[in-house]
């Protein structure tokens, strides 16, 4: 990270000591006017983000990755929250020509086969999507608890995001998982039914389970590989390739 990043990346923290979820949106929002975005998969922490970012009318956009393969349950919370809050919720989706490379490449389920086959799915239909989604912008908001996984626990409230080369904002950082039922209860904000199936993180629907009592957050997802830091790719440390990034 360059000093002058550095620095800023300093200030944000300062300016956000004592901040709650909704001060540290309204400062994004007040700082990066029209270059901050928040990405939702409408699990119960992206959906209390939505909740603060459209109550509040705050200028950050939100959009979604369409992966294709999502359970009907998220397709129906996407659609109970436009019609709660009137409010737009882009859509990012995989790029048809590399989805049919991949399916034609390992098969429709070959993510099974080996990490580095469904690192090579999360790819194509999430990362990729993603490096579109942010091009342009200059903060990007996520749901990330620090409870979520050993993986987070060592992330702040703000951060310079080298793979993206942006400032990425964890307002809900420090809450528990108790903390976000009692908000969205509160605020009878559209919920995905399957986190009271046990569902916790909720992606894919051939790539997320239910937890079992005693299991960590993220255990019910990609539940046939090693536990140790699974993620998709889109919180990653290292930059992911933007050579197919269609700007």
């Amino acid at each position: 990270m360059s000093t002058l990043i550095d620095a800023q990346v300093a200030q944000i923290r300062q300016q956000l000591i004592g901040a709650d979820a909704l001060d540290t949106l309204r400062l994004i929002a007040t700082e990066f006017a029209g270059k901050a975005a928040f990405s939702t998969s409408f699990g119960l922490e992206d959906q209390v983000i939505t909740h603060l970012i459209f109550a509040h009318d705050l200028p950050i956009e939100v959009f979604t990755l369409d992966t294709g393969r999502n359970f009907q349950e998220t397709y129906a919370t996407w659609s109970k929250t436009v019609l709660k809050y009137g409010k737009r919720i882009r859509a990012y989706y995989p790029e048809h020509g590399q989805v049919a490379a991949l399916v034609e490449r390992q098969g429709p389920n070959g993510f099974y086969e080996s990490v580095d086959a469904r690192k090579a799915c999360c790819h194509v239909r999430k990362v990729e999507p993603l490096s579109r989604a942010l091009v342009g912008k200059e903060a990007w908001v996520t749901g990330i608890r620090a409870e979520q996984s050993a993986n987070r626990t060592g992330m702040q409230v703000a951060e310079y995001d080298a793979s993206y080369q942006l400032l990425k904002v964890n307002p809900l950082l420090d809450w528990t998982w108790e903390q976000t039922w009692a908000f969205i209860r509160e605020y009878s904000i559209p919920h995905n039914p399957l986190h009271l199936q046990g569902f916790v993180s909720i992606g894919c629907a051939p790539c997320t389970r239910a937890v079992k009592p005693g299991e960590d957050f993220r255990a019910g997802r990609w539940w046939w590989e090693d536990q140790s830091a699974k993620e998709c790719g889109l919180h990653a440390t290292t930059p992911p390739e933007l050579s197919t990034v269609s700007h």
